[in-house]
């Protein structure tokens, strides 16, 4: 697992252990821990004089599960996915957070009121929405209208790169199959719906490049490894805006997701957690991160603050998966489904891989 110690002072020539009072915040690397670095850990560290222990994974609840068994918690904060808040929560896995602490809009709405829909749970505050998106190179690849496309090994041959997990698959691959996003959840509840998703990625297997880490799929197009990959919105924009790479995403097809703060059962430092999880989310702190990578702020009141890219020219709103421009045959990710079905899906998804 990849660890970045972020420090308020220099040290030299002295060994550094990490203290009680240090914060180990635990993200998804890359373009997307940067901007949560400069929006909130440097500025927290700045107001409250502690340090915090940058740590990366690719997700899932495995080693909160472990770590909460074994009592040894060694994660503060973590930021998951919200099937993952939603299961965590439900299995005790996670603290309760209580809203309250949250600070107010500027105007002094409060934050229940001010946070969108559905992105304050029992255990989870939310900082982003994003999505899960396809993308390409337009210096090698034209003439691409939707999801069906993705599928379309005749009319656009080469690889495609897929993360290796069920989730966001099977929908995306009902869509392409001509299956209406308000249809697609109902459809995967039956055997017949899955069935016919996994039917539709046989179409494609042998020709996936699976990815696991965020960081990937620009790379894996950037190395002309794949044709058309899924990736997170973030990370394509990353690199087209903040690398000059010729990358476009298509939205037809998206899948919303939110992802929010939780803190694992018995962590150590529960006073700064909880300090750490309302300052990361007040209105300000979720607009600063949305100048550094795109994706949506959880609060509505952070929205008009949303400006230009850190380069000062590029304008963000557009690229913003909750643009209305970008929604017209997006899907919000079935938190509920996924928290039911996972260990399921998982297995059959593994069992699909290995034949």
């Amino acid at each position: 697992m990849k660890k970045t110690l972020i420090m308020t002072t220099a040290l030299c020539g002295v060994a550094f252990t990490a203290a009680a009072e240090d914060l180990t915040v635990v993200s998804w690397g890359g373009a997307y821990t940067k901007s949560q670095v400069e929006a909130y850990h440097k500025p927290w560290m700045a107001e409250t004089g502690k340090t915090i222990i940058s740590e990366d994974y690719n997700g899932g609840l495995a080693e909160v599960k472990a770590q909460v068994e074994a009592g040894n918690v060694t994660w503060d904060v973590l930021d998951v996915e919200m099937s993952d808040a939603v299961r965590g929560c439900d299995e005790g896995l996670l603290e309760p957070i209580d809203h309250s602490i949250l600070p107010a809009a500027p105007d002094g709405t409060a934050a229940a009121e001010d946070f969108i829909d559905g992105s304050l749970l029992e255990c989870a505050v939310a900082n982003i929405v994003w999505s899960t998106v396809f993308a390409y190179n337009t210096e090698k690849t034209t003439g691409v209208s939707g999801i069906a496309d993705f599928y379309d090994l005749a009319k656009f041959p080469g690889k495609r790169g897929l993360r290796k997990n069920p989730k966001a698959n099977l929908e995306m691959a009902l869509m392409a199959d001509g299956v209406p996003a308000d249809e697609v959840y109902a459809m995967l509840e039956t055997d017949e719906g899955v069935d016919r998703a996994f039917a539709k990625m046989d179409t494609i297997k042998n020709d996936v490049v699976w990815w696991e880490a965020g960081a990937q799929p620009p790379q894996l197009l950037a190395d002309g490894e794949v044709v058309m990959t899924t990736a997170y919105n973030g990370r394509i924009f990353n690199a087209a805006a903040g690398e000059g790479q010729p990358f476009e995403v298509n939205w037809d097809g998206q899948i919303l997701d939110f992802d929010l703060w939780v803190i694992p059962k018995g962590a150590k430092n529960m006073e700064a957690a909880l300090d750490f999880v309302a300052f990361s989310t007040d209105t300000q702190r979720l607009a600063d991160q949305a100048s550094w990578i795109s994706y949506g702020p959880a609060r509505k009141s952070s929205g008009p603050l949303v400006g230009l890219y850190n380069d000062g020219k590029t304008p963000m709103a557009e690229h913003m998966p909750t643009a209305e421009a970008n929604l017209g045959n997006a899907l919000v990710n079935g938190f509920e489904f996924w928290a039911d079905n996972q260990d399921e899906l998982n297995e059959r998804f593994n069992a699909w891989l290995a034949n």
